[in-house]
């Protein structure tokens, strides 16, 4: 089903996804591959006996290459020629978790009361999402030594917790919500209202080793 033209496609600011053509998904493949092996572009033209601009024209998706210049970048790559291919199919990751049915986590807190379920889990990609859902039982105890990478979105749910970010401090009722470079040390400082609960969405860039 397309999409009408004048339909609006999303209520963010985020850039539209580019038109997925054979010629961009192969050349961003190469790239990547080629980012992998810390080659440049003239380091793999010459490995691939094509010159750099018709490499750099290739990765940019200007052209369509023949099957025998993909077949020895592929050789230079040391992968199988299928290989520059396989992003065009690519499938994108959806995770469906059931009412109730979130993983439960043991995390750092989790010894303190804090209860986490994982609400979703991304296969691929650059970024690294988590979905929590947090409930602070009835044996919580206050912590605000929780200190990672990346930046985290909190959204209230259920009862009071004065949160803590580094200096300062928020009094978080049902249906606020605080993001925040989790880099800084955080956590509930002190627990006004029980039951608590509150989603936690943690986002971070993935490590490649």
């Amino acid at each position: 089903m397309k999409t009408p033209p004048d339909f609006p496609r999303t209520g963010s600011s985020a850039p539209e996804i580019a038109e997925r053509t054979l010629e961009r998904a192969v050349g961003a493949q190469v790239r990547s591959l080629r980012h992998r092996l810390g080659l440049t572009v003239q380091d793999l033209a010459h490995a691939a006996g094509i010159s750099a601009g018709m490499l750099s024209k290739v990765e940019n998706g200007q052209i369509s290459p023949s099957l025998g210049s993909l077949q020895a970048v592929a050789a230079a790559l040391n992968v199988p020629l299928t290989t520059l291919f396989a992003a065009f199919e690519e499938r994108r990751d959806c995770s469906f978790v059931p009412a109730g049915q979130g993983l439960v986590i043991d995390r750092r807190g989790t010894k303190a009361g804090h209860l986490y379920q994982l609400l979703g889990h991304a296969l691929g990609g650059d970024l690294v999402v988590e979905p929590y859902l947090i409930t602070l039982r009835a044996d919580a105890v206050p912590h605000i030594a929780f200190q990672h990478a990346g930046v985290e979105f909190i959204y209230m749910l259920t009862g009071e917790v004065v949160y803590r970010h580094g200096d300062g401090t928020w009094h978080l009722r049902p249906g606020d919500a605080l993001l925040f470079d989790s880099a800084a040390p955080h956590g509930p400082e002190t627990l006004v209202a029980q039951p608590i609960t509150y989603l936690s969405v943690i986002v971070y860039q993935r490590t490649v080793p």
